[in-house]
């Protein structure tokens, strides 16, 4: 089927997943809970074969780890869906309630989005979770997975599809696009798809962007500082620098960049190298950190790269100004952390960075909308227009105003013989 028909279908779908009830819509989430644990084999063998296969292609070890999909991922997710029935119904909330005038009330309800197209990476489990948002948030999605994880993705598909349409979802809840020139096709299809989330590489999100009219929201790269003050724990500021760059080294919100106060480093950075070391990880280090360690020259342009590998790029700044400007020049605007025992510093930090996610004390690692209670998200937002940081089930809702009257008509009240009063209710 030619791909602008697809859609058309599936937006037809998307008027009956917005009809759907939170009680259908929570009983069909625990449906393909039930059914993804039943076809855990079928699952498994489908991931084996495609991670046999990028091994045999070469791709690097950072990669492959998020190309897994074994019992934790399952229950990762299954979890994840779980989460998500407990959670209130995104639909049909009133925010504001307000009327105009005698028999003339205005309420601002929220509704579904619509169809939400997802063009995602090689981690198979985002599937799950782009699907079982967009469930119970009402919207229908149209997805496309990398091409390492293929036969994860057709498995994970093949279950999702049947159990929702078995709890009386519509069919055109998900759909699956298995070729990469479906992407050029589905990118012109703006009268049917009424929102992209990219989650790639820059220089893809950026030709997305570039070639379609449908609005896109998502981030590119993750470059993700961490800032040690000078009043930071040492013992502190270890383990958290460890866990945001070796906990998962792959992930967006893995930490690229360790920015360290000139009267820190000292201190800090010789035990934090030998902890380095002990997990592989390469430093490429300013011309400052190779004074106090043994370490590689950092480049210009290595403050600029998302490594998603065990590399860490540091430099050494004369205090809390220098640190926030080269965040905000050369980070992502995705998650940056500041470790200190300076109040002040803390709230000059949490207020100038301009990221989705600025953090004090903690690992970058937490930017997840599993961690946030969101039961999962469709991506990382690092725009300002929606939604900014991980887009739960409040990312992918919208509202419509509903204006409800007794035969009021505008020419009344322009002519004065009637006015506005404006109470909320």
């Amino acid at each position: 089927m030619e791909i602008s028909k697809l859609t058309e279908d599936v937006k037809k779908d998307s008027f009956k997943m917005a009809s759907l009830s939170i009680e259908s819509r929570n009983a069909a989430l625990a449906c393909i809970s039930e059914a993804l644990k039943a076809g855990a084999n079928t699952l498994f063998a489908a991931n084996n074969r495609d991670f046999a296969d990028a091994e045999k292609n070469g791709i690097a070890g950072p990669l492959l780890k998020r190309l897994r999909f074994d019992q934790y991922k399952l229950d990762e997710v299954i979890s994840g869906i779980d989460s998500l029935i407990g959670l209130p119904d995104p639909l049909f909330n009133v925010l504001l309630a307000r009327q105009l005038d005698a028999g003339l009330v205005l309420n601002k309800v929220t509704c579904p989005i619509g169809v939400i197209g997802v063009i995602f990476e090689s981690r198979p489990d985002a599937l799950v979770q782009i699907a079982t948002l967009c469930l119970k948030s009402g919207n229908c999605c149209i997805l496309k997975g990398g091409s390492e994880a293929a036969n994860t993705n057709r498995a994970l598909f093949e279950i999702i599809s049947k159990a929702a349409f078995l709890a009386g979802v519509p069919q055109g809840f998900i759909t699956l696009l298995e070729t990469r020139s479906d992407i050029d096709e589905l990118l012109k299809c703006d009268k049917t798809i009424d929102l992209l989330i990219p989650r790639g590489s820059n220089a893809f999100v950026q030709y997305i962007m570039a070639h379609s009219r449908i609005p896109v929201m998502g981030h590119a790269d993750g470059i993700c500082h961490v800032y040690v003050d000078e009043t930071a724990d040492r013992t502190m500021a270890t383990k958290i620098i460890l866990d945001s760059k070796v906990q998962y080294v792959a992930a967006c919100n893995t930490l690229e960049t360790l920015l360290v106060h000139q009267k820190a480093a000292e201190g800090l950075l010789p035990v934090l190298k030998a902890r380095l070391d002990e997990a592989h990880v390469q430093i490429k280090g300013c011309p400052r950190t190779q004074a106090v360690i043994a370490c590689t020259p950092a480049l210009p342009e290595d403050f600029d790269t998302e490594y998603l590998d065990y590399i860490l790029s540091i430099k050494i700044v004369d205090g809390l100004s220098e640190a926030i400007t080269h965040i905000n020049t050369h980070g992502s605007h995705h998650t940056d952390s500041i470790i200190s025992k300076d109040p002040r510093a803390v709230e000059l930090f949490m207020l100038l960075v301009d990221s989705a996610g600025v953090y004090h004390n903690c690992s970058t690692r937490f930017a997840d909308g599993y961690r946030y209670g969101f039961g999962a998200e469709v991506g990382i937002s690092t725009g300002k227009l929606h939604a900014r940081g991980p887009v739960g089930l409040d990312g992918l809702v919208t509202y419509k105003y509903k204006l409800f009257g007794e035969g009021q008509i505008v020419a009344d009240y322009a002519s004065g013989q009637k006015s506005f009063h404006f109470k909320d209710l």
